[in-house]
C-alpha cells in the first residue's frame, strides 16, 4: 500500500442523507476502511420504518467499494446499536431495552443470548462491527451521558456482562466495541459537547473503570474505542483519545486489537482540533482507526502530509493500518453466519426486560393495582404503548390508581406508581408510594410491567446502581 491507501485503511467517515453510491465513490477515492451508518443514512420504507433489503444494498455498494483496491479483507460497515436510546436501527429489527437491563438481570448468559440475538439481525444486512457494548461504570445521576447505558454501577458485574454480550455478538458474526476507555461513566460532563475531565489516580481507574476494560482484553476484544476525556494522571488537558499516555495504559492491560477513537466530530475534540489535525494527534498517540473525523478529505489529506513532513512516523501508520487490516482478515476468514430475520429476536428482547424488572418500593407479590389503570408521563407513544400492553395483561385503562411513566431524562414524578423507562435515577425523589425500575420502552418492557402490576409475574430484578436511599441491588428477588 502507498501512503494514501494507508490513510484510508485509518478512517472511518460518516456520510449524510442515503446516497450510498456517492459515498462509496469517496471510499475508492480516498481508499477509506468503510463507513459508519448514522441514523439519516438508514433507509426507510412508506410506513417509516426500516427498509431491510435496501439497507442491505447500501451496505453491499460501500463494501464492495473497499475493495476496489483489490484488498482480501472485507470492509468496516459499522452502526451504533446498543439498545436502548442508542439505536440506529428501528423496527422492523427488534427493539431492545437499555443496557442497564442486563445488570438488573444479573445473569451473564443472558447477556451472551442478548448479544447474540442483537448482532443476529445485523449481519444479515452487511454489518461487519457493532459499536457495543457501552463497558463504562456508571456512577448514578451525576453521570450526565452514559446512564442507563452503563450495565451496571459495580465494575465486577459491567466487566463480566459486557464481556459475555461481547462474546454473544462475536459468535453471531458482529465485531463488537468495548467503550469507552479509560471510563466515561465516571465523569460530570458531556463529550458530545465540552471535554469532561476525569479527576481519579490511575490506581483508582483500575479499581473501577478499568476493570470491564480488562475483562475486555481477557476475552479477545477486537477492539476497544478511546473516550473524549481529560484524564490528568495520564496526560492533563488532552483528550484520552489523542493522548499517547492513554494508548499506553490500554496496550498495558495487554490489548493487542484496534483501538479506535470515538466520534472526532464530537465538541470535545473538534473545538481545539480542527481541519485534520485531530487525526493526525490521535494516530502519533497510538490510535489504530479514526472515527468520522469532521471532514474526511481534510483528515486524509493530514495524514498524508504529516507521513511526508515527518510529523507523523510512517511506522505509526503501518502500525494502525495493519492492525485494522489483520482485524477484518480475520473477521472474514471466520465466515458470516447464518444470521436472523428482522424482529426474530422480540421473544429475546421482551425475556431480558422480564429479568429486570425491580421493584424499589411496594408489594413483592400479588396485584399492585385492581383491574384498572390510569396512565400519564412518558414521552411519546409510551402512553399508547402501555395502554396496549395492559390490555394484553387484562388491564383496562381509564380509571383506578395514577401510573406516572418516566422517560428518558425525566423528572421525578407523583401519582400512585412511578415507573423509570430509561435510568432509574428519578426514582429518588419519586412522591409515588410504589417505584418500579423497567429500563426500556420496547413492547416487551411494557408488557414485563403490566405484568407485574397486574399480578400475573413478579419482578426478578435488582438495582444496578444505587438510587438515592435505595442501594445497589434494592430488589424483590432474594
Amino acid at each position: 500500500m502507498d501512503t494514501g491507501q494507508k490513510a484510508g485503511q485509518v478512517l472511518l467517515p460518516f456520510f449524510k442523507g442515503t446516497d450510498a453510491a456517492a459515498h462509496a465513490a469517496v471510499i475508492e477515492r480516498l481508499h477509506l476502511s468503510g463507513a459508519i451508518i448514522m441514523g439519516d443514512n438508514v433507509p426507510k420504507g412508506p410506513q417509516g420504518q426500516v427498509d431491510p433489503a435496501a439497507m442491505t444494498a447500501a451496505n453491499q455498494q460501500l463494501a464492495t467499494a473497499t475493495r476496489a483496491d483489490g484488498d482480501s479483507w472485507p470492509g468496516l460497515i459499522g452502526v451504533d446499536q446498543e439498545g436502548g436510546v442508542v439505536a440506529r436501527l428501528g423496527l422492523p429489527l427488534t427493539e431492545w431495552p437499555a443496557p442497564m437491563s442486563f445488570g438488573a438481570a444479573g445473569s451473564e448468559p443472558l447477556a451472551r443470548e442478548a448479544g447474540g440475538g442483537l448482532a443476529a439481525e445485523l449481519a444479515p444486512l452487511g454489518f461487519t462491527v457493532d459499536f457495543a457494548p457501552d463497558t463504562d461504570v456508571t456512577i448514578g445521576p451525576k453521570d450526565p451521558t452514559i446512564g442507563a447505558r452503563s450495565m451496571s454501577s459495580d465494575p465486577d458485574a459491567a466487566a463480566a456482562l459486557g464481556a459475555a454480550f461481547s462474546h454473544g455478538m462475536l459468535g453471531a458474526g458482529i465485531l463488537p466495541v468495548a467503550k469507552h476507555f479509560p471510563g466515561h461513566g465516571s465523569v460530570t460532563a458531556d463529550s458530545h459537547l465540552s471535554l469532561p475531565v476525569q479527576p481519579a489516580t490511575v490506581e483508582e481507574l483500575r479499581g473501577r473503570d478499568w476493570k470491564p476494560f480488562q475483562a475486555a482484553v481477557a476475552g479477545g476484544a477486537p477492539m476497544i474505542m478511546t473516550g473524549h476525556i481529560a484524564v490528568p494522571a495520564l496526560e492533563p488537558g488532552v483528550p484520552a483519545s489523542l493522548s499517547a499516555p492513554t494508548y499506553q495504559a490500554l496496550r498495558g492491560l495487554g490489548f493487542n486489537g484496534v483501538a479506535v477513537t470515538d466520534a472526532l466530530n464530537m465538541e470535545a475534540v473538534n473545538k481545539q482540533y480542527p481541519s485534520g489535525a485531530a487525526a493526525v494527534k490521535a494516530l502519533a498517540a497510538g490510535a489504530d482507526l479514526l472515527l468520522m473525523p469532521a471532514d474526511v478529505d481534510q483528515a486524509h489529506a493530514a495524514i498524508v502530509r504529516a507521513v511526508a513532513s515527518g510529523e507523523l512516523s510512517a511506522q505509526r501508520l503501518d502500525e494502525a493500518a495493519t492492525r485494522v487490516a489483520t482485524m477484518m482478515t480475520w473477521r472474514g476468514r471466520t465466515g458470516a453466519p447464518q444470521g436472523a430475520a428482522p424482529g426474530s429476536g422480540a421473544a429475546l428482547s421482551a425475556k431480558v426486560s422480564a429479568a429486570a424488572v425491580t421493584v424499589l418500593s411496594g408489594p413483592c407479590t400479588g396485584p399492585l393495582v385492581p383491574g384498572a389503570v390510569q396512565v400519564t408521563g412518558g414521552g411519546p407513544g409510551d402512553r399508547e404503548r402501555f395502554a396496549a400492553a395492559a390490555a394484553r395483561a387484562g388491564l383496562a385503562v381509564g380509571s383506578g390508581p395514577v401510573v406516572n411513566l418516566i422517560g428518558y431524562g425525566g423528572r421525578p414524578a407523583g401519582g400512585d406508581i412511578a415507573v423509570a423507562l430509561d435510568a432509574p435515577w428519578p426514582l429518588q425523589e419519586s412522591a409515588a408510594p410504589v417505584k418500579l425500575a423497567v429500563y426500556g420502552r420496547s413492547d416487551g418492557a411494557f408488557d414485563a410491567l403490566a405484568a407485574v402490576l397486574a399480578g400475573k409475574a413478579t419482578a426478578p430484578g435488582k438495582l444496578p446502581a444505587a438510587v438515592g436511599s435505595f442501594p445497589l441491588g434494592t430488589g424483590c428477588a432474594p
